[in-house]
Protein backbone atom coordinates (compact mmCIF):
# COMPACT_ATOMS: atom_id res chain seq x y z
CA UNK A 1 0.00 0.00 0.00
CA UNK A 2 2.88 2.17 0.88
CA UNK A 3 4.88 1.43 -2.42
CA UNK A 4 1.68 2.40 -4.14
CA UNK A 5 0.84 5.50 -2.44
CA UNK A 6 4.67 6.69 -3.18
CA UNK A 7 4.21 5.64 -6.78
CA UNK A 8 0.95 7.58 -7.58
CA UNK A 9 3.23 10.68 -5.98
CA UNK A 10 6.20 10.32 -7.89
CA UNK A 11 4.02 10.35 -11.23
CA UNK A 12 1.84 13.29 -10.20
CA UNK A 13 5.14 15.29 -9.23
CA UNK A 14 6.70 13.79 -12.83
CA UNK A 15 3.69 14.69 -14.73
CA UNK A 16 3.60 18.13 -13.23
CA UNK A 17 7.13 18.61 -13.78
CA UNK A 18 6.77 17.68 -17.42
CA UNK A 19 3.76 20.19 -17.65
CA UNK A 20 6.36 23.20 -16.75
CA UNK A 21 8.63 22.03 -19.22
CA UNK A 22 6.13 22.32 -21.55
CA UNK A 23 4.26 25.77 -20.93
CA UNK A 24 8.21 26.94 -20.17
CA UNK A 25 8.72 26.08 -23.95
CA UNK A 26 6.16 27.09 -25.59
CA UNK A 27 6.59 30.54 -24.03
CA UNK A 28 10.12 30.54 -25.51
CA UNK A 29 8.80 29.47 -28.99
CA UNK A 30 6.10 32.44 -28.98
CA UNK A 31 7.35 35.32 -26.81
CA UNK A 32 9.47 37.92 -29.38
CA UNK A 33 12.87 38.93 -28.33
CA UNK A 34 12.62 42.20 -25.75
CA UNK A 35 14.85 44.04 -27.30
CA UNK A 36 13.74 43.55 -31.56
CA UNK A 37 13.23 46.97 -33.09
CA UNK A 38 11.33 47.78 -36.71
CA UNK A 39 13.62 47.35 -39.64
CA UNK A 40 11.23 50.01 -41.28
CA UNK A 41 13.42 52.49 -42.47
CA UNK A 42 11.90 56.44 -41.27
CA UNK A 43 10.57 58.59 -43.58
CA UNK A 44 12.52 61.68 -43.90
CA UNK A 45 10.38 64.95 -44.97
CA UNK A 46 10.24 65.72 -48.26
CA UNK A 47 12.06 69.37 -49.26
CA UNK A 48 10.20 72.18 -49.98
CA UNK A 49 10.37 72.97 -53.95
CA UNK A 50 12.69 75.47 -55.18
CA UNK A 51 12.62 77.70 -58.70
CA UNK A 52 15.31 79.38 -59.78
CA UNK A 53 14.03 82.58 -61.62
CA UNK A 54 16.50 83.74 -64.76
CA UNK A 55 16.51 87.17 -65.75
CA UNK A 56 18.43 89.54 -67.45
CA UNK A 57 19.63 91.07 -64.77
CA UNK A 58 21.15 87.69 -63.05
CA UNK A 59 19.12 84.55 -61.62
CA UNK A 60 18.05 84.09 -58.00
CA UNK A 61 15.96 80.90 -56.40
CA UNK A 62 13.17 81.06 -54.59
CA UNK A 63 11.75 78.06 -51.90
CA UNK A 64 7.88 77.75 -52.25
CA UNK A 65 6.06 76.88 -49.55
CA UNK A 66 3.40 74.07 -49.97
CA UNK A 67 3.10 73.97 -46.47
CA UNK A 68 1.66 76.84 -45.89
CA UNK A 69 0.07 78.04 -49.01
CA UNK A 70 -0.69 74.47 -50.98
CA UNK A 71 -3.14 75.92 -53.44
CA UNK A 72 -0.91 79.08 -54.31
CA UNK A 73 1.87 77.32 -54.71
CA UNK A 74 0.32 74.57 -56.78
CA UNK A 75 -0.92 77.34 -59.03
CA UNK A 76 2.17 78.75 -59.31
CA UNK A 77 4.28 75.21 -60.13
CA UNK A 78 1.74 74.47 -63.08
CA UNK A 79 2.58 78.26 -64.30
CA UNK A 80 6.37 77.02 -64.29
CA UNK A 81 5.95 73.54 -65.76
CA UNK A 82 4.08 74.75 -68.48
CA UNK A 83 6.73 77.21 -69.11
CA UNK A 84 4.22 80.32 -68.85
CA UNK A 85 7.00 82.86 -67.64
CA UNK A 86 9.61 82.40 -70.00
CA UNK A 87 9.87 85.94 -71.57
CA UNK A 88 7.85 88.30 -69.32
CA UNK A 89 8.53 91.08 -67.53
CA UNK A 90 9.31 92.18 -64.15
CA UNK A 91 7.18 95.18 -64.89
CA UNK A 92 6.65 97.46 -61.54
CA UNK A 93 9.68 98.14 -59.16
CA UNK A 94 8.89 100.14 -56.08
CA UNK A 95 12.39 101.06 -54.65
CA UNK A 96 12.63 99.96 -50.75
CA UNK A 97 9.11 98.39 -51.30
CA UNK A 98 8.78 95.59 -54.07
CA UNK A 99 9.27 94.32 -57.43
CA UNK A 100 6.34 92.62 -59.63
CA UNK A 101 6.19 90.46 -62.61
CA UNK A 102 5.05 87.56 -63.97
CA UNK A 103 1.83 88.81 -66.37
CA UNK A 104 3.07 90.88 -68.87
CA UNK A 105 4.52 89.39 -72.52
CA UNK A 106 8.42 91.27 -72.77
CA UNK A 107 7.87 92.38 -76.62
CA UNK A 108 4.90 95.14 -77.40
CA UNK A 109 2.72 95.55 -76.92
CA UNK A 110 3.60 94.18 -73.60
CA UNK A 111 0.04 92.17 -73.51
CA UNK A 112 -1.13 89.97 -70.59
CA UNK A 113 -0.36 87.08 -70.57
CA UNK A 114 -4.21 84.90 -70.47
CA UNK A 115 -4.06 82.68 -67.18
CA UNK A 116 -5.97 80.50 -65.51
CA UNK A 117 -8.48 80.97 -62.74
CA UNK A 118 -7.72 82.82 -59.62
CA UNK A 119 -6.90 81.53 -56.31
CA UNK A 120 -8.42 81.01 -53.33
CA UNK A 121 -6.80 83.81 -50.85
CA UNK A 122 -4.73 81.66 -48.18
CA UNK A 123 -3.18 85.01 -46.40
CA UNK A 124 -3.80 83.77 -43.21
CA UNK A 125 -1.57 80.77 -43.08
CA UNK A 126 1.51 82.61 -40.79
CA UNK A 127 4.11 83.67 -43.66
CA UNK A 128 4.46 87.49 -43.17
CA UNK A 129 5.67 89.63 -45.82
CA UNK A 130 9.34 90.28 -44.62
CA UNK A 131 12.46 91.18 -46.49
CA UNK A 132 12.46 88.43 -49.27
CA UNK A 133 9.67 86.79 -49.12
CA UNK A 134 7.42 86.00 -52.57
CA UNK A 135 3.51 86.54 -52.31
CA UNK A 136 0.62 86.66 -54.92
CA UNK A 137 -0.22 89.79 -56.63
CA UNK A 138 -4.09 90.41 -56.89
CA UNK A 139 -6.88 93.16 -57.35
CA UNK A 140 -9.48 94.21 -54.48
CA UNK A 141 -11.25 91.07 -54.40
CA UNK A 142 -8.88 88.64 -52.29
CA UNK A 143 -9.15 85.94 -53.64
CA UNK A 144 -8.31 87.19 -57.57
CA UNK A 145 -4.52 85.96 -57.43
CA UNK A 146 -3.49 84.16 -60.84
CA UNK A 147 0.04 84.65 -61.75
CA UNK A 148 1.43 87.14 -61.09
CA UNK A 149 4.14 87.47 -57.80
CA UNK A 150 6.02 90.25 -56.02
CA UNK A 151 9.11 90.55 -53.69
CA UNK A 152 9.50 92.49 -50.84
CA UNK A 153 12.86 94.43 -50.90
CA UNK A 154 11.77 95.53 -47.40
CA UNK A 155 9.47 94.13 -44.28
CA UNK A 156 5.91 95.36 -45.47
CA UNK A 157 3.50 94.20 -42.43
CA UNK A 158 0.65 96.51 -44.13
CA UNK A 159 0.31 93.76 -46.79
CA UNK A 160 -0.49 90.99 -44.22
CA UNK A 161 -3.59 90.13 -43.10
CA UNK A 162 -5.45 91.73 -40.20
CA UNK A 163 -8.53 90.89 -38.50
CA UNK A 164 -10.74 93.67 -40.69
CA UNK A 165 -9.42 92.69 -44.02
CA UNK A 166 -7.63 90.08 -46.43
CA UNK A 167 -3.71 90.35 -46.41
CA UNK A 168 -1.79 89.16 -49.60
CA UNK A 169 -0.37 85.40 -49.71
CA UNK A 170 3.24 84.74 -49.14
CA UNK A 171 3.73 81.70 -50.53
CA UNK A 172 7.71 81.38 -50.67
CA UNK A 173 11.00 83.35 -50.22
CA UNK A 174 13.80 84.13 -51.74
CA UNK A 175 16.79 81.56 -50.38
CA UNK A 176 19.71 82.54 -52.80
CA UNK A 177 20.24 85.87 -55.31
CA UNK A 178 18.78 88.19 -53.30
CA UNK A 179 21.36 90.77 -54.60
CA UNK A 180 19.90 90.61 -57.72
CA UNK A 181 16.67 91.32 -56.76
CA UNK A 182 18.19 94.35 -54.92
CA UNK A 183 19.38 95.65 -57.99
CA UNK A 184 16.23 95.14 -59.89
CA UNK A 185 14.81 97.40 -57.05
CA UNK A 186 17.24 100.07 -58.15
CA UNK A 187 16.64 100.50 -61.83
CA UNK A 188 15.24 104.06 -62.63
CA UNK A 189 11.79 103.89 -63.29
CA UNK A 190 9.15 105.69 -65.29
CA UNK A 191 6.33 105.88 -68.29
CA UNK A 192 6.92 102.73 -70.93
CA UNK A 193 4.94 100.92 -73.01
CA UNK A 194 1.08 100.94 -71.82
CA UNK A 195 2.50 101.19 -68.30
CA UNK A 196 2.55 105.32 -66.88
CA UNK A 197 4.62 104.78 -63.86
CA UNK A 198 6.75 102.67 -61.72
CA UNK A 199 7.87 100.57 -64.96
CA UNK A 200 11.57 99.73 -65.66
CA UNK A 201 12.38 102.38 -68.59
CA UNK A 202 15.36 99.35 -69.57
CA UNK A 203 13.08 96.33 -69.54
CA UNK A 204 13.89 93.78 -66.90
CA UNK A 205 12.97 90.22 -68.69
CA UNK A 206 11.90 87.12 -66.60
CA UNK A 207 13.41 84.40 -69.16
CA UNK A 208 12.36 81.56 -67.75
CA UNK A 209 11.57 79.95 -63.85
CA UNK A 210 12.64 76.39 -63.83
CA UNK A 211 12.02 73.91 -61.10
CA UNK A 212 15.34 72.54 -59.52
CA UNK A 213 15.99 70.63 -56.65
CA UNK A 214 17.63 71.80 -53.46
CA UNK A 215 21.37 70.59 -54.70
CA UNK A 216 21.08 72.34 -57.79
CA UNK A 217 19.91 75.50 -56.36
CA UNK A 218 23.14 75.74 -53.93
CA UNK A 219 25.30 75.72 -56.85
CA UNK A 220 23.08 78.20 -58.89
CA UNK A 221 25.22 80.85 -60.35
CA UNK A 222 23.74 84.70 -59.46
CA UNK A 223 24.76 87.89 -60.31
CA UNK A 224 26.09 89.98 -57.29
CA UNK A 225 25.79 93.59 -56.59
CA UNK A 226 25.25 96.12 -54.03
CA UNK A 227 22.57 96.52 -51.25
CA UNK A 228 19.98 99.75 -51.71
CA UNK A 229 21.34 102.40 -49.70
CA UNK A 230 19.10 103.99 -46.84
CA UNK A 231 18.32 107.10 -49.31
CA UNK A 232 17.90 105.36 -52.33
CA UNK A 233 15.92 106.92 -54.79
CA UNK A 234 13.62 105.94 -57.63
CA UNK A 235 11.18 107.29 -59.88
CA UNK A 236 7.59 106.33 -58.94
CA UNK A 237 3.93 107.41 -58.58
CA UNK A 238 0.38 105.74 -58.56
CA UNK A 239 1.03 102.07 -59.34
CA UNK A 240 -0.81 100.92 -62.15
CA UNK A 241 -2.72 97.54 -62.15
CA UNK A 242 -1.47 94.26 -63.22
CA UNK A 243 -4.06 94.18 -66.56
CA UNK A 244 -1.72 97.45 -67.48
CA UNK A 245 -4.30 99.85 -67.19
CA UNK A 246 -2.53 103.28 -66.36
CA UNK A 247 -3.35 105.38 -63.33
CA UNK A 248 -2.94 108.69 -62.10
CA UNK A 249 0.46 109.28 -61.05
CA UNK A 250 1.66 110.98 -57.67
CA UNK A 251 5.74 111.10 -57.88
CA UNK A 252 7.37 110.89 -54.35
CA UNK A 253 10.71 109.37 -53.46
CA UNK A 254 10.71 105.88 -51.08
CA UNK A 255 13.34 105.71 -48.55
CA UNK A 256 13.94 102.73 -46.42
CA UNK A 257 11.41 101.30 -44.42
CA UNK A 258 12.66 100.08 -40.59
CA UNK A 259 11.26 96.60 -40.16
CA UNK A 260 8.42 95.86 -38.66
CA UNK A 261 6.05 92.79 -37.07
CA UNK A 262 3.53 91.28 -38.40
CA UNK A 263 -0.26 91.00 -37.93
CA UNK A 264 -2.94 88.51 -36.78
CA UNK A 265 -4.80 87.09 -39.83
CA UNK A 266 -7.62 88.34 -41.49
CA UNK A 267 -10.95 86.92 -42.19
CA UNK A 268 -13.01 89.70 -43.93
CA UNK A 269 -12.31 91.02 -47.35
CA UNK A 270 -12.05 94.62 -47.39
CA UNK A 271 -11.04 96.41 -50.62
CA UNK A 272 -9.32 99.26 -48.54
CA UNK A 273 -7.66 98.31 -45.47
CA UNK A 274 -6.56 100.40 -42.68
CA UNK A 275 -3.04 101.55 -42.02
CA UNK A 276 -0.77 100.03 -39.60
CA UNK A 277 0.85 101.81 -37.14
CA UNK A 278 0.04 105.59 -37.32
CA UNK A 279 -3.57 106.96 -38.00
CA UNK A 280 -4.57 107.42 -41.15
CA UNK A 281 -3.46 110.79 -43.34
CA UNK A 282 -0.40 111.34 -41.10
CA UNK A 283 2.08 110.01 -44.22
CA UNK A 284 1.97 109.44 -47.83
CA UNK A 285 0.18 106.38 -48.68
CA UNK A 286 1.07 103.76 -50.88
CA UNK A 287 -0.79 100.71 -53.19
CA UNK A 288 0.60 97.52 -53.09
CA UNK A 289 1.19 95.34 -56.10
CA UNK A 290 -2.16 94.13 -57.39
CA UNK A 291 -2.64 91.54 -60.26
CA UNK A 292 -4.53 91.68 -63.11
CA UNK A 293 -7.56 93.28 -62.27
CA UNK A 294 -7.48 96.30 -63.85
CA UNK A 295 -8.54 98.44 -60.87
CA UNK A 296 -6.90 100.91 -58.28
CA UNK A 297 -9.00 100.21 -55.58
CA UNK A 298 -6.29 98.17 -53.62
CA UNK A 299 -4.99 98.13 -49.95
CA UNK A 300 -2.95 101.14 -49.08
CA UNK A 301 0.29 101.04 -47.41
CA UNK A 302 1.30 103.57 -44.88
CA UNK A 303 4.92 103.62 -43.74
CA UNK A 304 5.66 102.99 -40.19
CA UNK A 305 7.58 106.29 -39.75
CA UNK A 306 5.91 109.51 -40.87
CA UNK A 307 9.28 110.98 -41.84
CA UNK A 308 9.86 108.54 -44.69
CA UNK A 309 8.41 109.38 -48.00
CA UNK A 310 6.54 106.48 -49.72
CA UNK A 311 5.94 105.49 -53.51
CA UNK A 312 3.37 103.77 -54.97
CA UNK A 313 3.07 100.53 -53.83
CA UNK A 314 2.55 97.52 -56.79
CA UNK A 315 -0.54 95.84 -56.57
CA UNK A 316 -0.39 92.56 -55.47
Amino acid sequence: MHDRNCTATRWRALTTAATLLLACAGGLMTAPPAHAQSTQPAQSAQPNPEVRVSTNMGSFVIELRPDRAPLTVADFLRYVRTGFYTDTLIHRVVANFVIQGGGHEATPPYALKPTGPPVVNESGNGLENKRGTVGLARGPDPDSGTSQFYINLVDNPELDPLPTRWGYTVFGKVIQGMSVVEQIGLVPTGSFGPFKSQAPITPVVIKSITLVTPSQSESAPSQSSTTPAAGAQGTSGTASSASGAPQGSSATTPAAQSPATGSSPGTTPSSTPPATGSSPGTTPSSTPPASDSGSDDTPSKTPTSPAKPTGTPPKL
